[in-house]
């Protein structure tokens, strides 16, 4: 596997009809500290859906337009925009080759995307991507079944632990949050 999706964490968690996405600030540029506080996660489709990404950032960015298109394409359908991307990330000659992951939800559910034509729906709400992520993933399952902290809360602290235990992330965290409509 490719070192591509190094240098980041993205954590994203639903609980109580809320789901937060978190990342950390770090930009990484082989062994090198090039930024502390980047921001990789954000609100999208007019505050109805939560976006992160891992690896390059040109390449993110590029997934992170085509996605917004394609949920104006599918609106209000996260699953569908997810797939739709996900397939013509694999099979389009020029998409095949951007390096990056998308962490992507809504209040129903989370999706992790990849290149490979993977979307991955987690079966206990908490999804993470990146060098730390197995880190912030560990935190935050651990963070859902003994705690009563918010989704936001959770994944803030479930990217501090990481962050402690993984070189590529620091402790400059943004969050966004997205309340359930209901």
């Amino acid at each position: 596997m490719k070192n591509w999706y190094r240098a980041t964490t993205v954590v994203a968690a639903c609980r109580d009809g809320n789901i937060s996405m978190a990342s950390d600030g770090q930009v990484t540029v082989g062994d090198v500290v090039m930024k502390g506080k980047a921001q990789k996660v954000r609100l999208t489709q007019n505050g109805k859906a939560i976006l992160g990404f891992a690896g390059g950032a040109a390449d993110a960015l590029a997934l992170s337009e085509r996605f917004e298109a394609k949920l104006d394409e599918f609106p209000g359908n996260i699953r569908r925009a997810a797939v739709e991307l996900a397939r013509d990330w694999r099979t389009d000659r020029i998409l095949r080759r951007l390096e990056a992951m998308l962490l992507v939800g809504d209040p129903s559910c989370i999706l992790t995307v990849s290149g490979n034509g993977d979307v991955i729906e987690p079966d206990d709400g908490i999804a993470a991507i990146g060098s730390g992520g197995s880190y912030a993933l560990a935190a935050a399952r651990a963070l859902l079944r003994h705690s009563d902290l918010s989704a936001e809360n959770l994944v803030r602290e479930s990217l501090q632990i990481a962050g402690e235990i993984c070189i590529y992330t620091n402790q400059e965290i943004s969050s966004v949050r997205l309340p359930s409509d209901e």
